[in-house]
């Protein structure tokens, strides 16, 4: 457990603007991660290794992309438990977002929205903070997550992707091809039989590139949406193995309303992540591992706010699970906590 108990400091954080709460947070972490400080924060790092991928994770609980945009509290993040953490959405430029505020609570759902955009510092500066963590160094699994610029048009996407999977390769344990962000006009549209088979296909050619250039094989993984009937899962699901990728993530953030559209801020435009998508996600796990087998990687992220969702992922068909919203809400007590009950103690 962490010297602070987040149960202090969570009253003064979302008594702020939830961006503002956002950036603070980010910020001390960036400045405390390599001195003492973080044993305020630290805790001891839960041991269940599994292999998946051919990775061997520390333990089956990871942080998912989104939190940290620009990878710049990879160490002070890593040391709350996680045996994995994944970074970005990086895009090859620079970019700010859309316009603020772009980020809301519904607190009595336990839930976010955000549309933030893909708002990152670009490929340059990403990597350099990668390679200044020490996280893959102490153990730890890093996940790079990648994506497009808003200015970028749709028939153009391929092009960014390459740039930055040339980028990160060298740097990630695994790379994560977003196509299922809400915030960046016609994004999801990658999702669809074509346009994700010609994706995928140009991804696996400069995969296969840069294996040989750097002599080692990253796995790349593809993260899909929960707004997914059953029909197109099973399209994704034939062209992720029609392509040889590696894993998929499923799920990001919905764009549906129906359980939250009574509650302030519930018409605001983006991404509802935190409980209100938790079956909506399990249901596409499901539906994945059905289609796909047992043996195909599977991680699971959407609603996990305890332990006992952790464990309904992994019933679900998830070889590992990540979270976000649960851990803005419940604290770093939340990545032990699940750690431990996803390796049955």
């Amino acid at each position: 457990m962490a010297l602070i108990p987040y149960a202090l400091t969570r009253p003064f954080l979302f008594g702020l603007d939830p961006e503002q709460a956002h950036d603070l947070t980010l910020g001390a972490l960036a400045r405390i991660q390599h001195t003492p400080l973080i044993c305020g924060v630290a805790q001891t790092r839960v041991i269940d290794p599994v292999t998946v991928a051919g990775l061997t994770f520390p333990n089956r609980i990871g942080l998912a992309a989104g939190l940290d945009k620009n990878g710049r509290c990879i160490d002070g993040l890593g040391a709350m438990g996680f045996g994995f953490i994944e970074v970005g959405t990086v895009t090859p430029k620079a970019q700010p977002g859309n316009p603020k505020p772009r980020m809301f609570r519904l607190v009595e759902a336990q839930a976010l929205i955000n549309r933030l955009g893909f708002n990152n510092g670009g490929l340059d500066a990403f990597v350099a903070n990668v390679q200044r963590a020490r996280f893959r160094r102490n153990g730890g699994i890093l996940g790079l997550n990648i994506g497009k610029n808003a200015a970028t048009p749709i028939e153009r996407a391929v092009d960014d992707y390459l740039l930055c999977l040339d980028g990160v390769y060298p740097h990630a344990d695994y790379v994560t091809v977003n196509i299922s962000s809400p915030n960046t006009q016609n994004l999801r549209s990658l999702q669809s039989d074509e346009a994700l088979d010609a994706l995928l296909g140009a991804v696996q050619a400069r995969k296969a590139d840069l294996a040989e250039r750097h002599g080692r094989n990253v796995p790349i993984f593809v993260k899909i949406a929960p707004d997914l009937d059953e029909s197109q899962v099973t399209v994704i699901a034939a062209t992720l193995q029609k392509n040889a990728i590696d894993g998929v993530i499923a799920t990001n953030t919905t764009v549906a309303r129906d359980t939250v559209k009574h509650l302030p801020h519930a018409q605001e435009v983006g991404g509802l992540s935190g409980a209100p998508v938790f079956e909506a996600s399990n249901r596409v796990i499901a539906q994945l591992r059905s289609s796909l087998g047992a043996a195909f990687p599977i991680i699971g992220v959407g609603g996990v706010m305890s332990a006992a969702d952790a464990l309904a992922k992994r019933a679900a068909g998830a070889d590992l699970v990540q979270i976000y919203t649960g851990f803005i809400y419940q604290g770093p007590d939340l990545v032990s906590q699940a750690a431990r009950a996803l390796a049955g103690r």
